[in-house]
């Protein structure tokens, strides 16, 4: 049982980029704008908390810098995407390469190191009362990263708001048919703009997880594809919350294997390549039932 919880808690722990990714990709395209910057976003928001953690000394402040290079990266994006009509792929690829050449450069300006930043201070694990004592379940509950509990409530925070409110009615609906929203006399590109900032954020508070939470020092392209198999989580969910945050789990579960399998025989090159082609296999075979917002992807005038 012990074994089988240990398990769990990785496998939640391993969840939280690709969730957070996952979420922040859902959001955007639901809004219909096409969203390939994710990996990029969540290695500038990486590279931002460990920098706003060093340079403060206080792991949440370097949370808030994440979140504000999150959200300025995606307005720069809609910047782009939505005002400059550029092509929506091109600018998510153009968001990816500049983050992999930026970070390397202020590491080096911020740090004088090339491969790592210093380390910085992290954020404490939590522990939550009464809940921790319960049996065999107290270890989901006992040690655990307050980022868990965020992503818990960006996921629920965002069902509310897209299936509940009449402004999430109206994003769903500008994803499906941007021309027939804009008719009604509805601000298509603000909501846009609104919806990428903020999946800005969400997306950065991933790759601050992997520098300030699961570790204490931002490494060059720590985010390792992460934010691509975030996408794939968003399309093997439907684009919709629960699927995206379940298809998180699902490749959370196939990395967590890859763990308990590196004392075995099996060579290290298979081992690590696991949760990649597990995500292709998935996109292939399940992927492929997938339905988009019928308006991904589309520029209005």
């Amino acid at each position: 049982m012990n074994d089988i919880m240990d398990f769990i808690v990785l496998m939640l722990k391993l969840s939280i980029p690709f969730t957070l990714a996952a979420l922040a990709g859902t959001l955007s395209e639901r809004s219909g704008t096409i969203n390939l910057g994710l990996e990029g976003t969540m290695l500038i928001g990486s590279f931002a908390g460990a920098a706003g953690s060093g340079l403060t000394g206080n792991p949440w402040l370097g949370v808030l810098a994440a979140l504000f290079a999150g959200c300025l990266i995606g307005l720069v994006h809609g910047l782009f995407c939505l005002t400059f009509r550029g092509h929506q792929i091109v600018v998510g690829v153009a968001i990816n390469i500049f983050a992999g050449g930026i970070t390397p450069l202020l590491c080096k300006l911020i740090w004088n190191k090339e491969g790592a930043s210093e380390t910085v201070p992290s954020i404490t694990n939590m522990n939550v009362p009464i809940l921790k004592d319960i049996p065999y379940f107290g270890n989901l509950f006992s040690g655990q990263t307050p980022f868990l509990f965020i992503s818990i409530f960006i996921a629920i925070l965002l069902s509310i708001f897209l299936y509940k409110t009449k402004y999430g009615f109206r994003l769903r609906m500008i994803g499906d048919n941007p021309m027939g929203v804009q008719a009604q006399g509805i601000p298509v590109i603000r909501y846009k703009y609104i919806a990428l900032i903020v999946s800005g954020g969400i997306a950065a508070l991933g790759g601050a997880y992997l520098s300030i939470s699961q570790s204490n020092v931002f490494v060059l392209n720590m985010t390792a594809g992460r934010g691509y198999i975030g996408m794939a989580a968003n399309i093997f969910g439907g684009w919709k919350i629960g699927g995206s945050v379940l298809a998180s789990m699902f490749f959370a579960t196939v990395q967590s294997t890859r763990f308990y399998l590196i004392d075995s025989s099996i060579p290290d090159q298979f081992i690590q390549m696991i949760p990649y082609a597990a995500t292709l296999l998935a996109l292939i075979f399940l992927g492929k039932n997938s339905k988009s917002p019928e308006g991904l992807g589309k520029v209005i005038n």
